[in-house]
């Protein structure tokens, strides 16, 4: 598995008409892509955003990376709206979890 954490600030004077319907669209196209896990966005008090995806392994990441809307997405969010952004590609180490159903158990 491959974690992807995206890290961003909008800019004060960022144009947002329209990036909802480009957000949607990532993700209906991200979703739909071989190996994709999970995607959770969230916004801290200061704004701001952090976003996790997962994928199943690095090949699929990239494929989703170099996909042609994901580019020009990527090139709008750069123009248009980020004042600065933050990625790590990460691989979990080690991952365990927790549920009344099963206790503590390794993943």
């Amino acid at each position: 598995m491959v974690v992807v954490v995206f890290r961003a600030r909008v800019r004060a004077d960022a144009d947002l008409s329209g990036i909802e319907a480009v957000g949607r669209r990532m993700y209906e196209l991200a979703s739909a892509m071989p190996g994709f896990i999970s995607y959770k966005e969230f916004q801290a008090e200061d704004k701001e955003t952090l976003t996790l995806v997962e994928f199943d392994s690095e090949e699929h990441l990239l494929a989703w990376r170099k996909h042609p809307e994901h580019l020009e997405a990527q090139k709008l969010g750069r123009e248009r709206v980020f004042e600065s952004y933050d990625i790590a590609v990460c691989k979990p180490v080690r991952r365990y979890g927790f549920s009344l159903a099963k206790g503590r158990f390794e993943l």
